[in-house]
């Protein structure tokens, strides 16, 4: 039962985490930009948000994006998070599905619970893989822009991102180090029988006696 709970348990952090990372991967509100201060940037209109794909000018009277289409004028931060997060979103569905199928409530045709157990560590591992791609992505992203513009602030698809990516490190690992059940293996060679007539007997293999009769 614990198994089952926390394979369960693994799996919904994980799917959760997922979710974040395509939300972060989807939207452009990544980090707040500006070459002055805050107070300076709102009253010139200069504040920026800067995402995966596009840039936007944020004013009172007007939001306007820019869409970051230019592969050869677009840096290499970007690029990178790009297909980093891209990866990311594309391989959670199979790693999910291979985690779902490897649940005790799940039966296959004449599945034994080693092909289980490897099914889900690896799912696991496809799983922790997605979780750092989407930290290497949301930690690059920053300090890359911290280095070109004037980072001002996180946005919410970072912090998206940054969730998502922990939910599934903490989701991975518990389907890899825990998933195999807790029962204990039980050895056929160790089992004892008890009969009327001769007691407790070992079922393991008889030893050979050879008694010899004596006749008068």
């Amino acid at each position: 039962m614990s198994h089952s709970c926390r394979l369960l348990c693994g799996f919904l952090m994980s799917c959760i985490g997922w979710t974040g990372i395509i939300i972060a991967t989807s939207t452009n509100d990544w980090v707040v930009t500006c070459k002055y201060g805050m107070h300076t940037c709102r009253k010139m209109d200069e504040l920026e948000t800067k995402g995966l794909w596009t840039e936007c000018v944020i004013s009172t009277a007007l939001y306007h994006c820019i869409s970051l289409n230019q592969i050869l004028d677009i840096p290499a931060y970007i690029q990178t998070s790009r297909a980093l997060m891209v990866s990311a979103s594309l391989l959670g569905l199979p790693a999910l599905a291979l985690v779902l199928l490897a649940m005790p409530c799940v039966k296959l045709s004449q599945e034994s619970e080693d092909t289980k157990h490897r099914r889900a560590v690896l799912g696991g591992l496809l799983i922790l893989f997605i979780s750092l791609c989407g930290m290497v992505s949301t930690v690059w992203f920053p300090i890359g822009v911290l280095h070109e513009d004037g980072l001002m602030s996180f946005g919410f698809s970072l912090y998206a991102g940054w969730v998502g990516s922990a939910l599934c490190f903490f989701g991975s690992s518990l389907m890899i180090c825990c998933s195999r059940g807790d029962g204990p293996s039980q050895n056929l060679e160790n089992h004892y029988y008890y009969s009327k007539h001769s007691g407790v007997t070992n079922s393991g293999p008889p030893i050979n006696s050879h008694a010899k009769s004596a006749h008068v």
